[in-house]
């Protein structure tokens, strides 16, 4: 398997931030699919292709075949959990049936899931467990841990669960943080020029401005208001949310940040196209991942199968070395020499 030139599918697309992650290491896609229009409509001005729809509705036998499965997958709760249908039946009903009867329609080398952080903590924990159990039963290897985007180079603490797995006992390892001289900095991604319909009305700032934690935090800093009212300040953004109010976050308690800021934010590249609204590209970045986050997370697997393969190839060869030694050493000369 040539791993520097590899095949993956893009499940619960939005607008592509997974695929850009595992772009970068040398894969390229065959199969994405999307329910949200807008957020195909996107994806198609980015990548050239309208993803297939509800993947619900998509048969296994539809897909091309591909090395790896990548999927954001939506946490809906798992109703069934509890109650005595059986182990078989405990995912039905949910998105995360899709992946799995994918999987083991297709048998794909690998996959990647992402989700919320609180995924973990769902039903007192019962719902990842089941989601485990359910990949390691298809005969997968898996690894799971929770990552901070704000370790991997963007100004934003968003905390992710990573669930990444292997038809092959692989082994693999989550990727370190980088190192802090190299992240991006709320200066490095901010516009200088900015249009006055980012700007929060006076009322608005002074209320701001008013409850705010730190009064002589240094600029640029980004802050949000907490359910209690508490605005408080960070060097970085909080995790975009795609259903947050307006003024979620505020740029130096003066202004909303710009579409090509919320972009910046998420690690998006320069050349990404916006084609859609402001509340748009709004609710899509709060819907998509830290894309330096998902390549660093891709390059780990793609180091790990091409590891996994060197390794089968070298034993392979080693016993294929011991295989001829054993046919061409006559049992004679071994009873020549040892009983005489």
């Amino acid at each position: 398997m040539n791993w520097d030139n590899f095949r993956f599918i893009d499940l619960f697309a939005g607008i592509g931030g997974i695929r850009l992650g595992f772009e970068s290491v040398g894969g390229h896609c065959v199969f994405s699919s999307e329910f949200d229009e807008a957020a195909c409509k996107t994806y198609k001005a980015n990548f050239g292709e309208h993803p297939s729809g509800d993947i619900t509705k998509i048969t296994a036998n539809a897909i091309p075949d591909f090395d790896i499965l990548l999927g954001g997958f939506p946490c809906q709760a798992f109703s069934i959990i509890g109650k005595k249908e059986g182990f078989s039946n405990e995912t039905c009903g949910t998105l995360f049936f899709d992946i799995e009867r994918i999987l083991k329609a297709k048998r794909p080398p690998a996959f990647m899931l992402e989700n919320v952080r609180n995924l973990t903590a769902h039903d007192n924990g019962n719902t990842f467990k089941i989601i485990t159990a359910h990949l390691e039963a298809l005969g997968y290897h898996t690894y799971s841990k929770v990552l901070n985007a704000l370790d991997y180079g963007v100004p934003q603490k968003r905390e992710r669960i990573i669930i990444v797995g292997f038809l092959n006992n692989v082994k693999f390892k989550f990727p370190l943080p980088v190192d802090k001289t190299k992240r991006k900095t709320l200066a490095d991604i901010l516009e200088k020029k900015v249009d006055k319909k980012y700007y929060v009305r006076e009322e608005i700032r002074k209320s701001r401005l008013e409850r705010l934690k730190d009064k002589d935090y240094p600029k640029p800093y980004i802050s949000h208001e907490n359910i209690a009212g508490s605005i408080t300040p960070h060097p970085y953004s909080s995790a975009l949310r795609a259903g947050a109010s307006a003024n979620y976050i505020l740029i130096n308690d003066e202004r909303r940040p710009t579409e090509r800021e919320l972009l910046r934010i998420q690690g998006f590249p320069e050349s990404f196209k916006i084609v859609v609204p402001y509340g748009q590209i709004k609710k899509q970045t709060g819907n998509s991942v830290a894309v330096p986050m998902i390549s660093a997370v891709a390059q780990e697997m793609i180091t790990a199968l091409k590891n996994f393969d060197e390794t089968e190839k070298k034993q392979n060869g080693k016993e294929a070395e011991i295989k001829g030694f054993k046919t061409t050493y006559h049992p004679d000369i071994i009873s020549a020499k040892h009983f005489p």
